[in-house]
């Protein structure tokens, strides 16, 4: 089989572990990851492309695109979904190469959800299709039924917010506030994007989803009585990527730390690859920190002034930027840091919530450690995740109920230390049912991946597929 791995750490670590668990699924099978660089060649990016390279095996292989002859007008702004268009020939060549290799033969497509464009180049070679979505059924769902909105009954998305206050989704129990679709729903310059995707997820085999059915079942119920040209889903998840690689001295110090600290006992802060905040922001979160006596492990990153150019990076003086005296006064009790191996602190005890930008993979890995998160959403996807994880499974909390603004769009509303505290201090509370919702959960997702469980059968209903097609 072939898949395309995308830019994006976020789609990039599940994609690997995803085909590494195809591989061990059945020793026939061999699959070749075919990998499409940066836009800005990132350098966090090309560490990881290149540790890949090393690991090449026979049923397991790394293609990467060369990006030396890449135009040198490339525009750093420009949606995913356009670079991922222009490497098409590139991809072509690779799979050309497969082909004519006669001792194998090409089973099908794993394409990720921002390379539909390269349902074309698999249409070529007429094998079947199927799609890893990195995301959630929910946002799955809402993507789908967007563009029948849109093709149907001839709405704009973009300019609901005038006209009505709710949504009814199919995937969701209850009524999505319009003011919390995403930025990618609401701009002229998205919304088209998105809509040729949603067109073309229609015309794949199958979605092999980044989900659990006990976790989703509403959503997953509109792809089982859906009919028409929904495809077929595959809840296999969750696909988690738990080894952290290399840590270093730093980063051992903040282990040993939370080592120390008794069960339940710290709020985690951390915001993904680009999650960052400005000055005001800042001190916001720190006066709520100081103001609620918690332990504290907080990953600060500074803002990007446009996170599709530039990643967010450390503040160079941490004392500007926070209260004055505040790294004294809670010395004994919290750590600023910049980078944080997430996986592995979430992953100890010590750890009591997590407050989170709404990421996928960052909710997957809270969910499958039990840890009970503040939902902070910044940008993508992460509002309707927020509003999954707190309206409809009630496993988070809230940092405002509508939170105006994200930071694909350049803005977002300044959140108060009042409201900041509140939040932590509803995940932290002992006696609090998030928190036990959150742990009853994490069995369910653990139990989902072995033998028998929801995710394992699943990722076994794939494989007859792609089986079936091949005796054909």
């Amino acid at each position: 089989m072939v898949q395309y791995l995308v830019p994006g750490i976020g789609h990039r670590k599940p994609t690997i572990e995803l085909a590494k668990r195809l591989v061990r699924s059945d020793d026939r099978l061999s699959i070749t990851v075919i990998i499409i660089p940066s836009i800005n060649n990132v350098a966090d990016d090309s560490t990881y492309i290149a540790s890949l390279s090393t690991t090449s095996q026979d049923r397991l292989r790394y293609e990467t695109i060369s990006i030396k002859d890449q135009p040198t007008t490339i525009d750093p702004t420009q949606p995913t979904q356009v670079y991922i268009e222009n490497q098409k020939p590139k991809v072509r060549d690779i799979v050309l190469r497969i082909v004519n290799d006669p001792t194998r033969r090409l089973a099908g497509f794993v394409v990720d959800m921002f390379c539909f464009s390269m349902i074309d180049v698999a249409n070529e070679f007429e094998v079947p299709i199927y799609m890893f979505y990195a995301s959630n059924a929910t946002f799955l769902g809402i993507t789908l039924h967007i563009q029948l909105m849109h093709d149907e009954k001839k709405y704009d998305v973009s300019e609901l917010e005038d006209l009505v206050s709710e949504l009814e989704f199919p995937c969701l129990t209850r009524p999505y506030p319009v003011k919390l679709l995403p930025y990618l729903f609401t701009s002229k310059q998205w919304l088209p994007l998105f809509l040729a995707q949603a067109r073309k997820f229609r015309k794949i085999k199958g979605i092999l989803v980044n989900t659990v059915a006990e976790l989703e079942p509403h959503a997953l119920k509109m792809f089982n009585n859906g009919g028409g040209d929904l495809p077929q889903v595959y809840p296999i998840g969750p696909v988690l990527h738990l080894e952290d690689g290399f840590v270093d001295e730093n980063q051992s110090e903040i282990i040993r730390w939370l080592d120390e600290q008794p069960a339940n006992s710290v709020v985690f802060l951390c915001f993904g690859s680009m999650g960052g905040f400005n000055e005001e922001q800042t001190k916001e979160i720190a006066v709520a920190l100081e103001r609620s006596g918690y332990r504290f492990l907080w990953s600060l990153r500074r803002a990007s002034t446009n996170i599709m150019t530039e990643p967010p990076g450390d503040f160079t003086n941490l004392e500007e930027v926070l209260p004055e005296g505040f790294l004294d006064r809670t010395s004994d009790i919290g750590k600023v840091i910049g980078w944080a191996p997430q996986v592995a602190v979430l992953a100890k005890p010590a750890v009591g919530g997590f407050v989170t930008h709404c990421g996928w993979n960052s909710i997957l890995e809270s969910l499958w450690f039990g840890v009970p998160m503040v939902a902070w959403p910044l940008y993508s996807e992460q509002k309707v995740n927020a509003f999954e994880m707190v309206e409809e499974l009630g496993l988070a909390v809230e940092i405002r109920k509508y939170l105006k603004g994200e930071l694909l769009a350049g803005e977002m509303e300044t959140v108060t230390a009042e409201e900041i505290e509140r939040a932590m201090k509803r995940v932290m509370e002992e006696d609090s049912d998030v928190r036990d919702r959150v742990k009853e959960m994490a069995e369910k997702c653990h139990v989902a991946l072995m033998e028998g469980g929801s995710s394992h059968v699943a990722l076994q209903k794939f494989m007859q597929d792609v089986k079936e097609y091949i005796a054909c």
